[in-house]
């Protein structure tokens, strides 16, 4: 079996460090991915001392990955290296708008999941931070970032100190289209939620929380709209602060 089909998230790692050299040859494979013009918008900021990584916990509401992994990646888009490079050219650039961001997100999104491919080939285990756009602030102060650069996403990665069960996907048709989108009907969402509905994992958190349904606990616990609206005002004040 594809060993990609097998990938789970790693938030135990054991004390052994990574290499230089390993990390900088993954680093190097990862930034071989597709990139909007070959501008490479993107820069990666790794964190190993124990000081860098306990500024960045907080950002991340201190999940314990971040001070206990060997190395914390966080995946930044990067306008601001290209800028430069045009104003000293005799350039003039204009990528300090909304478009530019998006382009951005895509480049360092793309050698963010390179990189966690070619690590996860080598042995080691990765974990996602989501948490990065919901502080990106206390990050860009942490890691001092200068304007037209701004965190989009983290990865904490070492060697694996535990093997989790996979965890559930929507069937392929619930997410591939043909040609065009089509729309779901109601027995389209049953059917294709029915599985996730029914684990004893999901049943415990609806059991636990009170509710009648998993939706309801996205909804109402873990990703409110109130959430969501105070995170999207602090996310577009920051990027206003970045320059874009």
């Amino acid at each position: 079996m594809n060993k990609m089909k097998q990938r789970r998230t790693i938030r135990k790692y054991q004390s052994r460090d990574i290499s230089d050299d390993l990390l900088n040859d993954l680093l190097a494979t990862a930034c071989r991915a597709s990139t909007c013009g070959n501008m490479q918008c993107y820069s990666i900021v790794a964190t190993r001392s124990a000081e860098g990584k306990a500024a960045l916990a907080p950002a991340h509401f201190h999940q314990p990955m971040v001070t206990q992994a060997p190395v914390v990646l966080t995946f930044c888009i990067d306008l601001h290296r290209f800028t430069r490079w045009c104003e000293l050219r005799r350039a003039t650039p204009g990528y300090n708008n909304f478009e530019w961001f998006v382009t951005g997100s895509v480049d360092a999104l793309l050698v963010a999941q390179s990189f966690c491919t070619a690590a996860e080939e080598a042995g080691l285990g990765i974990c996602y931070l989501g948490t990065t756009t919901f502080n990106p602030q206390a990050i860009i102060d942490a890691l001092h970032l200068p304007p037209l650069v701004f965190p989009i996403t983290t990865v904490t990665v070492g060697w694996p100190d535990e093997e989790p069960a996979l965890t559930d996907r929507l069937p392929l048709e619930a997410v591939v289209h043909q040609e065009t989108y089509h729309d779901y009907t109601p027995s389209d969402i049953d059917r294709f939620y029915a599985y996730k509905e029914s684990l004893q994992e999901n049943l415990q958190f609806i059991a636990e929380n009170g509710k009648e349904t998993l939706a309801q606990v996205f909804t109402d616990v873990r990703y409110t709209k109130k959430d969501s609206e105070e995170m999207s005002k602090s996310l577009y004040e920051a990027m206003k602060r970045q320059g874009f």
